[in-house]
């Protein structure tokens, strides 16, 4: 071979690595950026630390009634953006906002609140949807939007307290219906959880912490059952108690917390996972006592299963809308999103019961209607001004296994039938888990069909995606 055939051959072996480097090698930037750069600051310190604290006070309040952590860093990151602090980092965990605006020609600024209260209000969650969604560059001066901030958080409730117990006797009462009992059980389950809601709230008054609430209030529900047995009155003691156990499930963040692990925000779902389970521990211990202290004084106990069967469609349909409405009144929502809720309740059920009938099991039925009531949120909530934490709620309310909850602890502490009792508590378990997975894929679902989404909704959803 000639010395210039062989120089060229070396050339080109020697070039291979470069080109095998370049054929499987990116050429593009990343599909998300690592992290947002620094800008330079277009904004004055004292006008930085004002639309700093009102995106502050904005995401504390939301998350007070309940919102998820990904609305509230979107509505933040908004709010900061509207009045030019474009690059901030939010932090949100279950107790605090954090915000961080980097600027590169000055020191950057930090600042925190902390959620001093939580509650469920849908009224002031819209309240505070609607003002960050009416702050737009040059519309709302930050001084006004601290002002409107104000007459929000501190706007007394649409309802008075009478109004309010009357809601929680509402659930209770549908629940009783929806089970399969009567109108005896109906009403015994409405004063017995009206009475635990004046307990609750005078507890609540002296400072007890929730664990003790729950279980003070599942207690209660249980010792009217006993007494009920004790007094033989001719009524389904189980029902009562189930219905009980319904709307203390009902206000645990099980939702929220099955909505901030899909979204990406596993420090906030852990914290509100830990708390649902705190709390339906102090509900297991209220009435896992009291069913104790009826065994041990030998009084016949006996769980009777609703039979679903008997009970007509139409009356089943109408209790699952009355439970949804009725909660909805409970948790301050305007009396167009009290129809809203009603209308949830009742397709919930309609799809459940057609997932049954076509041979789903209870989880898969609940969770296929958990998914159908959150796309439905997401798609019509924005255009009536309604949060869609509201419909998600107040849909699935119906489909929480309260009696199976109960159920399973009679079985371990009065049956003594502790592989039976665990079976049924992990299947009421399976199902609550379908239900908020169900309503978090169907918000996912329906987010795209939904009004209001910019990039900040983007940039946070972004989160729960895996980049490239």
């Amino acid at each position: 071979m000639p010395p210039r055939t062989r120089y060229r051959t070396r050339q080109r072996y020697a070039r291979l690595p470069d080109r095998a480097r370049r054929a499987i090698s990116g050429s593009g930037p990343p599909t998300a950026p690592f992290g947002l750069r620094a800008q330079p600051s277009r904004v004055d310190d004292l006008t930085a630390h004002a639309a700093l604290a009102l995106a502050l006070r904005i995401g504390e309040s939301m998350l007070a009634v309940g919102a998820s952590a990904a609305d509230v860093t979107a509505t933040v990151l908004r709010v900061a953006a509207a009045y030019g602090l474009h690059s901030c980092q939010v932090d949100v965990t279950f107790t605090s906002v954090t915000v961080s605006y980097d600027r590169v020609d000055a020191v950057p600024l930090t600042a925190m609140r902390i959620v001093q209260s939580r509650r469920m209000d849908y009224t002031g969650l819209q309240g505070v949807t609607d003002l960050a969604r009416a702050i737009r560059p040059g519309d709302v001066g930050i001084e006004d939007a601290h002002r409107r901030l104000d007459r929000v958080v501190s706007a007394p409730h649409p309802y008075r307290r009478g109004i309010q117990a009357l809601g929680w006797s509402g659930v209770a009462g549908s629940i009783g219906f929806l089970l399969g009992g009567g109108w005896l059980v109906a009403l015994v389950a409405a004063l017995t959880t009206a009475t635990i809601e004046q307990l609750m709230r005078a507890l609540d008054r002296r400072g007890l912490p929730m664990f003790f609430q729950q279980a003070a209030g599942a207690a209660l529900a249980t010792t009217m059952a006993v007494l009920l047995v004790a007094w033989d009155v001719d009524v389904r003691s189980s029902l009562v108690v189930a219905a009980g156990i319904v709307v203390l499930l009902a206000g645990l963040s099980l939702v929220g917390a099955a909505e901030d692990a899909i979204s990406g925000y596993p420090v906030t779902a852990a914290a509100r996972a830990f708390e649902v389970v705190t709390l339906t521990a102090g509900i297991v211990a209220g009435i896992a006592g009291v069913l104790d202290l009826a065994r041990r004084a030998h009084l016949p106990l006996a769980v009777v299963d609703p039979a679903p069967s008997s009970v007509p469609f139409a009356i089943t349909l109408a209790s699952a809308a009355g439970i949804a409405g009725f909660w909805a009144l409970a948790s301050h929502a305007r009396p167009r999103a009290v129809g809203v809720a009603t209308a949830a309740g009742a397709l919930a059920w309609t799809i459940a019961w057609v997932a049954g009938a076509l041979g789903a099991g209870p989880a898969v039925a609940s969770a296929t209607a958990a998914v159908v009531v959150g796309f439905c949120g997401e798609w019509v909530t924005d255009r009536l001004r309604i949060p869609p934490l509201l419909v998600a709620v107040c849909g699935i309310v119906p489909l929480l296994p309260g009696l199976a909850i109960y159920r399973g602890l009679f079985a371990i502490v009065v049956d003594s039938d502790l592989p039976g009792g665990l079976d049924t508590l992990v299947g009421a378990a399976v199902l609550g888990l379908g239900l908020a997975a169900g309503v978090a894929l169907g918000e996912h679902l329906g987010r795209p069909f939904g009004g209001n989404r910019d990039r900040f909704d983007r940039r946070v959803r972004r989160r729960a995606t895996t980049s490239d």
